[in-house]
């Protein structure tokens, strides 16, 4: 009697069918974020959007970004818990493309896995997919690749890129900063995306397990060290609505901390001095920093630490502006004014990530916890 034929691509590692399952399980909600201008469906080579919209624009800019969500998957690995995780890469590329006040249009994502399993791809897009719903993005396509030998079994990678749409007369940034203009900070929910290279090594030095219970949050470290990223999208762009012309420049406090960021959309010659007493830094910051045996200070150029976005706007409006965030449910208030003066004598961060930019630095000393 003749033997079945071995699939070699499955000896190899590669389980074609559970990807398939995978696409199956995931469907429903990446259909959730299209409207009538995606075509094709699901499970097409490429993602078709219909850009008629675009004749409505007197000159249409397209803004794209691409990111991941760096080594917080680590941690989702390691309590089995997926389901966050796309809304971090939601809110690691779409709110990049808000920088410049462009509406999302649509987002690709891409999964780089040990091997598939559909439970876990179908939690990782369903995050992607919520996410890409509460920014009204829609999520037009994309590819999970087993790659055994390469990747353990249960590890995996995610990055995406999205494109958005702004007109050409309506694009913010540092051309628009004025001397005199109020920078508001928009509260985080936590640590985002960045800066878990040194979480986890703080964690591991201390010998704490992501399973462990975390007295000073009501629950895992794990689960603490996954809250999911905030996403500012659609307030941000309703802001942006409500108060024409008033926004001048945004910054996405990601990766290189607070000053770092916004330096980067601050015109050459302007400083600013972003005043520490305005804000208490979120728990998980002071806890993560006194285990870690550091000051927060210390740990300013790695994590938000409580900021999470920055608006430059005009003075007149600060305040109807940081009402209008804080209605949407984001704490926001006042750190700073813009100046073209003399730069004052001290350590300032100047233009960061290839910008030439204008000069800041915290200053000041944290408020105390509530």
């Amino acid at each position: 009697m003749a033997s079945t034929p071995t699939n070699p691509y499955s000896a190899a590692g590669v389980d074609t069918a559970a990807g398939d399952l995978a696409v199956e399980l995931m469907k429903s909600a990446v259909r959730r974020t299209q409207g009538p201008e995606v075509l094709g469906g699901v499970g097409g080579f490429a993602g078709l959007f219909d850009a008629s919209a675009l004749l409505g624009y007197a000159k249409p800019l397209l803004a794209t970004s691409t990111d991941g969500v760096g080594t917080k998957v680590a941690i989702a690995q390691a309590i089995d818990k997926h389901d966050t995780i796309g809304q971090d890469l939601v809110g690691m590329v779409v709110d990049d493309i808000v920088v410049v006040g462009a509406k999302p249009l649509f987002m690709t994502d891409y999964i780089a896995t040990g091997k598939v399993f559909p439970e876990r791809i179908a939690d990782i897009v369903r995050g992607i997919a919520d996410g890409c719903t509460a920014t009204g993005t829609a999520l037009v396509g994309g590819e999970t690749a087993e790659h055994p030998g390469l990747l353990g079994i249960n590890d995996y990678d995610v990055a995406g890129a999205a494109t958005g749409v702004v007109e050409a007369d309506a694009v913010l940034g540092a051309d628009r900063v004025r001397s005199g203009d109020v920078v508001l900070a928009l509260a985080s929910s936590g640590p985002h995306s960045n800066g878990y290279s040194l979480i986890r090594h703080i964690i591991a030095n201390a010998g704490i397990g992501y399973g462990d219970n975390a007295a000073d949050f009501g629950r895992t470290w794990g689960e603490e060290l996954l809250e999911p990223t905030r996403l500012y999208t659609s307030p941000l762009l309703r802001a942006i609505d409500a108060h024409p012309g008033a926004i001048h420049s945004l910054s996405h406090v990601t990766g290189g901390g607070i000053a770092a960021n916004l330096a980067r959309v601050l015109p050459v010659g302007t400083w600013v001095d972003v005043d520490r007493s305005t804000w208490s830094p979120s728990s998980v910051f002071r806890v993560l920093a006194d285990i870690g045996g550091l000051s927060l200070e210390q740990t300013e150029g790695t994590w938000n630490l409580g900021v999470g976005f920055l608006a430059v706007v005009s003075a007149d409006v600060a305040e109807a502006a940081a009402s209008t965030l804080s209605a949407e449910g984001i704490h926001t208030w006042q750190v700073g004014t813009v100046s073209d003066t003399t730069l004052p004598a001290g350590d300032y961060e100047q233009g960061a990530k290839g910008v030439d930019g204008g000069a800041v630095r915290l200053v000041g000393s944290y408020a105390e916890t509530d």
